[in-house]
C-alpha cells in the first residue's frame, strides 16, 4: 500500500497536468473525461448550454465531432446550413427540426416541421437549412449532435426567405474561435 504522501504526491502532480493543459490542447487531460466536467458556455446564446465532448479543434478529431447542447424552453438554434452531414439523438424534452430542402432555389424556403422527442433521432443532409427550437414550454431539450468534416462554416439566415448569397458566414463558430489555428480544409 503506498504512503499517504506519496499518493498526495501523484494526484497533486495529476492535477497540476492538467490545470496546465490549455483550453485548446488535450495535452495533460485524461483519456477518459467526466462530461460534466468539460468546459460549458452559451456562447451569448441565452437558453443554450454547448459542451464540445470530442472536436476538432479542442480534441484534434479530424473526421467527426460530438457536442452535448441542452437547451431551455423557446431557445433554439438560428436558421443555418453547412457542408457536412449532422446526426442528432434526442436524450430528453422535445422540440421542433425545422428543415428546408437543398435545392437550386435561390433561398430555403417554406421548411418541413417534424416533431422531435426523448430517444429519437434524426439526421440532415449536408447544405440543408435548418432550425432546432425547444418548443415545450416546461422541459430542456438535451441532444447529443455528430458532424463530419470539422470545423465547419455556418452559414446563418436571417429567415427562410433569405437568399443564399445574402446568408452570413460564420467561421469560425463560437466555440471554435479561441483555438482555431489553421485553416480547415476545402468546402464543398
Amino acid at each position: 500500500m503506498a504512503s499517504p504522501c506519496l499518493s498526495f504526491f501523484f494526484i497533486s502532480l495529476l492535477l497540476t497536468t492538467i490545470a496546465e493543459a490549455s483550453h485548446c490542447s488535450i495535452k495533460g487531460l485524461p483519456l477518459v473525461r467526466n462530461i460534466t466536467e468539460l468546459p460549458q458556455n452559451d456562447y451569448g446564446r441565452g437558453g443554450l448550454s454547448h459542451i464540445t465532448v470530442a472536436g476538432s479543434v479542442i480534441h484534434g478529431m479530424r473526421e467527426v465531432e460530438v457536442w452535448l447542447q441542452t437547451f431551455a424552453p423557446g431557445s433554439g438554434t438560428p436558421i443555418h446550413r453547412h457542408s457536412c452531414e449532422e446526426v442528432f439523438v434526442v436524450l430528453k424534452g422535445s422540440g421542433t427540426l425545422y428543415l428546408a430542402s437543398s435545392s437550386h432555389e435561390k433561398y430555403p424556403g417554406q421548411p418541413q416541421e417534424f416533431k422531435i422527442y426523448a430517444n429519437s433521432t434524426f439526421h440532415v443532409p449536408v447544405n440543408d437549412a435548418h432550425q432546432v427550437q425547444n418548443t415545450n414550454e416546461h422541459e430542456d431539450l438535451q441532444m447529443l449532435v455528430i458532424l463530419s468534416r470539422p470545423p465547419v462554416k455556418v452559414f446563418i439566415y436571417e429567415d427562410w426567405f433569405m437568399p443564399h448569397i445574402a446568408a452570413k458566414l460564420k467561421f469560425p463558430y463560437y466555440w471554435d474561435e479561441q483555438c482555431l489555428q489553421t485553416p480547415p480544409k476545402d468546402e464543398l
